[in-house]
């Protein structure tokens, strides 16, 4: 059966619907507000149902008597944990997770609390009734110190590092407490200090560990005494986290060449070592296009241009291929011939900052380098402490200079130098000067600088240690002065003219 409908009735329809709805809204209550749009449905899990405190919960100094055992777990699980103090119940936090009502009774910070609470409990006013507020628990005294570290190895009496008066730091084991002061057996005999004079010391299963970060405590005299242990292996590399110790051996060791730049390639060894943060660096700045620095940094004696001279090398091995590794390596005789000195602590002390700069391609080649200078120690030409000598390369230019060279700048030897025999010190153990002018002369033909300009170089040397030999007399009450006519003036080479 089919059925007609005119439009007109689908649009009265339509204008009746309309009309009804105003009608409605016109005839509700004007002080009504607006009713809230319909939330949208939600996929998230719905909210616990929570139960409301009972109608004749009060604050009570003891737990509510309604509240049993069981029941009261059962309670805490579902309202929450409760903070409950001497006063009764503070406070209660609604929620659904499911949280420990109470810290466990050995755990420090409730013994904290009590005492804070003991403590507001002497300070209460004496007019108070004394029997109003009682407490079943003894009062907890606690013991200086025994919170810590040092504390808890005083208890034990564990091995500790112990400092005498006037001593250094040495490892002993404690045989008793008393107060503020601790027994200590050593090695040599026995010895009383004050628990302030103690720190703890690690077991003997992280004796000599690779990473500092490994022990179990981190004091000065248990760092030390690792580095220590390992340096008597020579094992002169020390890991801090990303940080590398490095511990001058002043002695030859075999942790270096050709295999060992390929076991640290391949990754077949994780010793700490300058070639591990070479290779961090070179594989991070391949990987995320990131330039990196490589600082190292140390006290006179520490190694400083021998680790630097190590990791450039393990660089080059990396990026070699192009040639150009070779020059940025020959570099460094040239850097240390000028710049590097002996002095009382360090037979090739650098007395100069530089900052090297090795570019790498797309491909991890070196395409180049870049060198900068800071601060040159000047003042070392003209005077230095006795047993100390000038910089490398004036000793190298008078032992290991060819014979037409000295004719043509009138080179003597080096103790006919008033600069370089004021101190005393001439030579150098175990180094053969003339031999470092050769390597020398090599490094800089490597590097490309022509012969004019090294003969320059030369002549500029001689011409300051001739001046060092030029004398002067006063020739007034002024103190005015002239040039004495001697050796150091008839046997200036040409370069005098251009310093004139």
């Amino acid at each position: 059966m089919l059925s007609t409908v005119s439009p007109t009735s689908i649009t009265r329809s339509s204008l009746e619907e309309m009309l009804e709805s105003l009608r409605r809204r016109d005839e509700k209550p004007k002080d009504v507000p607006p009713a809230l749009p319909a939330r949208p449905t939600s996929r998230a899990r719905l909210p616990s149902a929570r139960r409301s405190l009972p109608v004749n919960f009060k604050i009570a100094n003891k737990r509510p008597e309604y509240l049993s055992n069981d029941s009261g777990r059962d309670e805490k699980k579902e309202l929450g944990p409760a903070i409950e103090k001497e006063s009764g119940f503070e406070g209660v936090i609604l929620g659904s997770k499911k949280l420990k009502a109470e810290p466990p009774v050995e755990s420090p910070y409730v013994r904290m609390a009590e005492m804070e609470t003991c403590e507001e409990r002497l300070e209460e006013p004496e007019d108070l009734d004394s029997g109003a507020v009682t407490s079943s628990s003894p009062p907890l005294i606690q013991e200086r110190g025994w919170d810590d570290n040092v504390g808890y190895v005083l208890k034990k009496k564990l091995k500790v590092w112990c400092r005498p008066p006037n001593a250094q730091w040495e490892l002993g084991k404690i045989q008793s407490v008393s107060g503020d002061d601790a027994t200590i057996f050593l090695s040599d005999g026995v010895v009383t200090v004050s628990n302030e004079n103690i720190l703890p010391a690690n077991p003997d299963i992280l004796e000599g560990v690779d990473d500092l970060l490994q022990l179990s405590y981190l004091n000065e005299p248990s760092v030390l005494h690792n580095i220590r242990q390992r340096y008597a292996c020579d094992k002169i590399y020390t890991k801090a986290g990303p940080i590398l110790v490095a511990i001058n051996p002043f002695k030859a060791v075999f942790l270096y060449g050709n295999d060992f730049v390929s076991a640290y390639r391949q990754k077949l060894k994780d010793n700490p070592h300058v070639y591990a943060i070479a290779d961090t660096a070179f594989n991070e700045m391949m990987r995320d296009e990131v330039n990196q620095s490589i600082i190292i940094s140390g006290e006179s004696g520490a190694g400083k241009t021998e680790t630097a001279k190590i990791a450039m090398q393990y660089l080059a091995a990396l990026g070699g291929g192009s040639g150009i590794e070779n020059e940025v390596l020959q570099t460094n005789p040239i850097l240390e011939a000028f710049g590097n000195a002996k002095t009382l602590r360090n037979d090739n002390s650098s007395r100069f900052g530089k900052l090297t700069e090795i570019y790498f391609g797309t491909t991890g080649k070196i395409c180049g380098a870049k060198i900068q200078t800071f601060l040159l120690e000047k003042s070392r030409v003209v005077q230095r402490a006795k047993g100390e000598r000038s910089y490398h390369i004036f000793y190298q230019l008078c032992a290991g200079a060819p014979p037409p060279l000295k004719e043509r700048l009138n080179l003597k030897e080096a103790n006919e130098y008033e600069y370089l025999k004021q101190s005393d010190c001439l030579t150098i153990v175990d180094v053969d000067d003339a031999r470092r002018f050769h390597i020398l002369m090599e490094a800089l033909d490597t590097v490309q600088i022509c012969k004019e300009d090294q003969e320059n170089a030369f002549a500029m040397l001689a011409a300051v240690l001739w001046l060092g030999n030029i004398s002067f007399s006063v020739i007034d009450n002024e103190n005015h002065v002239e040039v004495v006519a001697d050796e150091g003036i008839e046997a200036c080479p040409p370069i005098y003219l251009v310093l004139y």
